[in-house]
């Protein structure tokens, strides 16, 4: 198919007929997921389990593509969810955006921000405490990676 016909296939123009692409055993209506949806409000967005949101032990990610997204995060953070926020897949300009928009919100609730790894933010509410691991250098020398 030329990349006319393509075009005007897309388009509406014309009857897109090009039977190449299309999966022979793919069957409409079915559904691949539990009955159990882990997703909310945008696939981008993910909370665990309703048994986790009744004991208030839930933590989203959240991974925006533009400052639109921003709101997800707003939303969650709000609702007193803690939050890592991946800004690895936005242009700078975007994240740093992002990330000023996340300074208002733990100033406005009284939360917490951390930086997790490059790009990427935990946002905790004023009730969750984040517990930092001990450092390599501080372990026992009788510990679990002590092989001599």
């Amino acid at each position: 198919m030329g990349s006319v016909r393509k075009a005007s296939a897309w388009l509406g123009l014309v009857e897109d007929n090009d039977e190449r692409y299309y999966d022979d055993e793919y069957a409409e209506g079915t559904e691949t997921g539990t009955g159990n949806q882990a997703w909310v409000t945008d696939p981008r967005v993910q909370v665990a389990a309703e048994a986790a949101e009744e004991r208030d032990r839930r933590i989203a990610t959240v991974t925006p593509d533009s400052f639109r997204d921003a709101r997800a995060i707003g939303e969650l953070f709000r609702d007193g969810v803690p939050v890592i926020v991946n800004l690895t897949a936005m242009d700078p300009a975007d994240a740093k955006r992002v990330v000023d928009f996340a300074a208002g919100l733990i100033f406005g609730l009284r939360g917490s921000i951390d930086r997790v790894a490059t790009r990427v933010f935990l946002l905790s509410p004023a009730d969750t405490q984040v517990v930092a691991g001990e450092a390599a250098a501080g372990r026992r020398a009788d510990g679990f990676f002590n092989q001599s």
